[in-house]
């Protein structure tokens, strides 16, 4: 599903409608249907910290929107950017090998620093 349907589908199941979503994120109302509609006149999606905003009112998790729309959440581009080493590795892994890792990584205990 595409960024604009998601953003539609998550305002329907919120019972919103485009002037009470555009309310809560300080838009005008025709912004939240040429996003829903994907007819942005200057670029694909609307801004990162748009998103931001939306995910909120939403009550979604952000990172799947800015994902859907093409942009790398601030959690993994930071990372990305501490270890490009690794990052490059894993995206060097084939679909089977990378699916191994993540079901290896998933049967350990998650550790933080």
């Amino acid at each position: 599903m595409g960024f604009g349907k998601k953003v539609r589908q998550l305002r329907a199941e919120k019972r919103l409608g485009q002037r009470a979503l555009a309310k809560a994120v300080g838009v005008n109302f025709t912004y939240i249907s040429k996003i829903e509609n994907g007819k942005l006149g200057f670029g694909d999606y609307p801004s990162e910290e748009l998103i931001l905003r939306l995910a909120k009112a939403l009550e979604v998790d952000a990172e799947e929107l800015l994902l859907l729309a093409e942009k790398i959440p601030a959690r993994i581009r930071k990372r990305v950017l501490e270890r490009p080493d690794a990052f490059g590795r894993l995206a060097d892994l084939d679909d089977h090998s990378l699916d191994r890792l993540l079901r290896y990584l998933e049967r350990r205990p998650a550790r933080r620093h």
